[in-house]
């Protein structure tokens, strides 16, 4: 199984990468993380930020691997305490289809992206800065890798 986090946004600062990066490696090839970036829209003063998002929306769902699982982030969903995420874990893993993560740009996600989700998590009722979720997903999916195995890090 695979875990691809799809995510709006390109050209992260270092901190990100090395944050995301730092995380990904650490998880097992039995749940690869795997980063697929889309490049955000362009917003001006006068952007129809509904069409961008729609837009984005599109290029996320078109990212998906064909026949994986769709979860959407978002604010409005529910929010797992660590050992309720590994449960989650412990079912994709026994499930063996692929994950797929999806992370909107400034807008949020596009309705028709949610509406594909099978779940919507919440890592927070707070509007966290995009690139600080990638590196808190890879943490979390980590340390929930940790807490499955025995590992002390979870601790």
């Amino acid at each position: 199984m695979r875990i691809h986090l799809i995510a709006i946004g390109n050209r992260m600062p270092a901190w990100v990468t090395q944050g995301y990066t730092e995380y990904a490696l650490r998880l097992p090839p039995e749940c690869a993380l795997q980063l697929t970036e889309i490049a955000a829209s362009k917003r001006t003063k006068n952007a129809d930020l509904r069409r961008i998002a729609r837009s984005e929306g599109n290029k996320l769902l078109a990212a998906v691997p064909k026949g994986a699982r769709i979860w959407a982030l978002d604010s409005q969903g529910s929010a797992w305490t660590t050992e309720q995420l590994g449960e989650q874990m412990r079912a994709w893993l026994q499930d063996g289809r692929d994950l797929a993560l999806l992370v909107g740009g400034p807008e949020g996600l596009d309705a028709e992206c949610k509406s594909h989700a099978e779940r919507h998590w919440s890592l927070s009722p707070l509007t966290l800065p995009h690139p600080l979720v990638r590196v808190m997903v890879a943490e979390q999916l980590y340390r929930t890798w940790s807490l499955l195995n025995g590992h002390p890090y979870h601790r």
